[in-house]
């Protein structure tokens, strides 16, 4: 069976992250330690509230090289996407440096923070959106959004305002600024794309 290694780091909807991928079919396994991210096939890295905060509590845990060093699948979701950055401009935070670019207060937005169903737009073919169609509604709670370094890294946008990143991509690090978690039958579907992934690579590896 898949292990999907899901990490606490104090902050992130873990409960309904691990069961979405345990209906997938994988064996989700929270973890708090770096040392349990071996055995992995695929990590999901959750997120909510200040990106400062969560970047903190998940250094001092240890797991920003073994997160940047690992060559399975990593999924973040929220503040776990804005991780996989460069930085942030909330409270001068560092990232991990995974994606090139800078995650920045969404400008233009009629309100903040953006809270609720939004429909988006994928851009690029993206194994995580198979059998997904653009215009799909999704569940957000976020004022703040990656802005990628190269647009080849984006997947799919968002409208609040003015346009940001709904998902975004490097290799096998990718990211939704959403909760699929929360996001009905359509945030299940893109876990179950994330197991598939995580179980080609283990095939392929």
């Amino acid at each position: 069976m898949t292990r999907i290694a899901v990490v606490d780091h104090g902050a992130g909807n873990l409960v309904s992250i691990a069961e979405g991928l345990q209906r997938a079919g994988a064996e989700a396994v929270v973890i708090e330690t770096p040392g349990a991210l071996a055995g992995a096939d695929g990590i999901v890295l959750p997120g909510v509230g200040s990106a400062a905060a969560a970047f903190e509590r998940l250094t001092d845990a240890g797991f920003g090289e073994p997160l940047g060093a690992a060559q399975v699948p990593l999924l973040g979701i929220c503040v776990g996407l804005q991780l996989l950055f460069d930085g942030s401009d909330e409270n001068s935070a560092p990232g991990l440096g995974l994606i090139a670019g800078r995650v920045q207060r969404l400008t233009g937005a009629p309100s903040l923070p953006h809270i609720g169903w939004n429909d988006i737009v994928v851009l690029r073919p993206d194994p995580l959106f198979q059998g997904i169609p653009s215009g799909e509604v999704f569940y957000f709670v976020h004022s703040y959004a990656p802005v990628p370094s190269s647009t080849e890294t984006v997947v799919a946008v968002c409208d609040h305002g003015r346009p940001f990143v709904a998902a975004a991509r490097s290799g096998r690090r990718v990211g939704v600024q959403f909760h699929p978690e929360r996001s009905g039958t359509a945030g299940l579907r893109l876990l179950a794309n994330f197991v598939a992934e995580c179980e080609e690579a283990a095939r392929a590896a």
